[in-house]
């Protein structure tokens, strides 16, 4: 449980270091693993691939929020999860739409 505690000391100070509120640092981070993802697996941005590792990403960190404050609360957790995915997958979507809009 120390762990999860020593995470969200680090989580904090990340999201102090950010613009209020602190979905901008879910934005920040959701398009950074992204990015990084891609990379490292040496995919293309279009592919699910790395939008599934920020997926997987988010579902940890939301995880460990809920082991550190001793339950779930919606509203912030799903509000997270939008904060995080929602640029990801929208430029996923447009990249892989960009040739039939093209056409």
């Amino acid at each position: 449980m120390e762990l999860v505690h020593q995470y969200e000391r680090l989580i904090s100070w990340i999201v102090s270091q950010c613009p209020s509120p602190d979905k901008f640092a879910h934005t920040y981070a959701g398009l950074a693993i992204w990015l990084l993802a891609a990379m490292i697996m040496r995919r293309k941005l279009s592919t699910p691939a790395p939008f599934l590792v920020v997926a997987l990403a988010e579902g940890i960190n939301e995880y460990v929020d809920r082991l550190a404050h001793g339950s779930w609360n919606w509203p912030d957790t799903l509000g997270d999860i939008a904060a995080t995915l929602f640029w990801p997958l929208v430029i996923m979507m447009a990249l892989r739409l960009r040739p039939a809009i093209r056409g």
